[in-house]
């Protein structure tokens, strides 16, 4: 820490104020002269600074809610339903329930305070307490530690943080512009291989050459932690994103299995008709097994066909106009029509389409490792920041 900088609790430094909402369905309470932010909208804010909300309050809606009216430059935070999100009003402003505002003393800078507190938001949401959500309470909130330079000196963070932060948001717009691109071409690739027609196709229909075989559902009360010689893994959804939630029923019970090169369909949403594989065990109810019939239709091709772009706005559209129907049901998908080539020109499309999607597959890599440079580098800089190390 630097001579002549010192810690201090933000309460000490801040005013902290609780925002409030007024009752609901009282016309006068709304559309009136004062700005009103929730943490939502703050959520979907590019920028450190917002001039105008979505919602606007009268003066009875503000007597009503108990909230006040912030002066231009207080920092607002999000203190739950998320805890961290940040913004500076460059307006009077009120805000919600979810946040806090933090109106800087005369030895605080608001750029400085709102560049502070975005790097200690892991802080703040450990400093959170409630069973539903965490809440961040005012007391609490008052307590964090503020390192308070000379103003000359937080106005100078302020302002190279600034710059850099401006010029990492440019570098993270174009690795996602770029990811996007990547997706997009092989999504484009793969429509245009099921799409095109050539000479001696097969026209059928999925129905004649595929079964849609769905899975069941064991009760919670059977579920098991632990791996052992007389259970086996239950396949759900989410576990093909993630392991964290794994669990064992009993083998007696199990009455659907797949391996891992099985076609499996994500009967449920969102994202609605998700095409999984690559997971062995007995399968739930949220999804369902695509078995082809191999003399005339692969288990790679009809992996791939089942990805593309057509197939995938015909199901929404039938999930959508089916009253009641629940999830993608083999009744929908078996009357799509699918022009099958031969096994060897399957194999052969099937090999291309691979090339494409690893080729992807890396550079959707190296953006992500971008994408996550770009999160450790603002992190350090914040760290260099506050420690008088900038």
């Amino acid at each position: 820490m630097k001579a002549g900088w010192a810690i201090k609790p933000l309460g000490e430094v801040c005013d902290v104020i609780n925002g409030g909402t007024p009752k609901t369905g009282v016309i006068e309470y709304w559309e009136g002269p004062h700005q009103w932010l929730t943490p939502a909208e703050m959520g979907k804010r590019s920028t450190p600074y917002v001039a105008k909300t979505e919602r606007s309050i009268t003066d009875a809606g503000l007597q009503n809610s108990s909230a006040r009216l912030l002066p231009p430059q207080s920092v607002i935070l999000s203190s739950r339903a998320p805890i961290g999100h940040l913004v500076i009003n460059t307006s009077p402003m009120a805000t919600n329930q979810g946040c806090k505002g933090l109106v800087p003393g005369n030895n605080l800078d608001a750029k400085y305070l709102y560049y502070y507190l975005a790097g200690i938001v892991p802080l703040l949401n450990e400093l959170g307490t409630g069973a539903t959500f965490k809440e961040l309470s005012g007391g609490k909130l008052k307590e964090v530690p503020v390192p308070v330079a000379p103003l000359p000196e937080q106005h100078r963070i302020g302002a190279i943080l600034d710059k850099v932060f401006d010029g990492i948001a440019t570098v993270k717009a174009n690795a996602e512009k770029n990811l996007q691109n990547a997706r997009a071409l092989f999504e484009s690739y793969l429509q245009s291989v099921f799409t095109e027609r050539g000479e001696g196709l097969e026209e059928t229909t999925l129905g004649k050459v595929c079964q849609f075989v769905g899975g069941s559902q064991p009760p919670k009360s059977v579920f098991e932690k632990v791996q052992t010689p007389d259970n086996i893994r239950l396949i759900q959804i989410r576990d093909y994103k993630s392991d964290k939630h794994i669990v064992f029923i009993p083998r007696n019970i199990a009455k659907r299995f797949c391996d891992a090169k099985d076609v499996m369909i994500g009967r449920y949403g969102p994202p609605l008709f998700q095409i999984l594989r690559g997971l062995e065990g007995a399968y739930n109810v949220a999804l369902m097994k695509a078995v082809p019939d191999t003399s005339k239709l692969s288990r790679d091709y009809l992996f791939y066909f089942l990805k593309h772009s057509d197939i995938l706005q015909y199901v929404i559209y039938h999930s959508e106009r089916a009253a009641g129907q629940i999830g993608v049901t083999k009744e929908t998908l078996e009357p799509f029509p699918i022009a099958l080539p031969h096994r060897e020109m399957q194999e052969k499309l099937v090999a291309a389409i691979s090339e494409v999607e690893s080729e992807t597959q890396r550079l959707e890599s190296l953006c992500q490792q971008k994408l996550a440079a770009l999160g450790d580098l603002k992190k350090s800089l914040l760290h260099q920041a506050f420690t008088g190390e900038l």
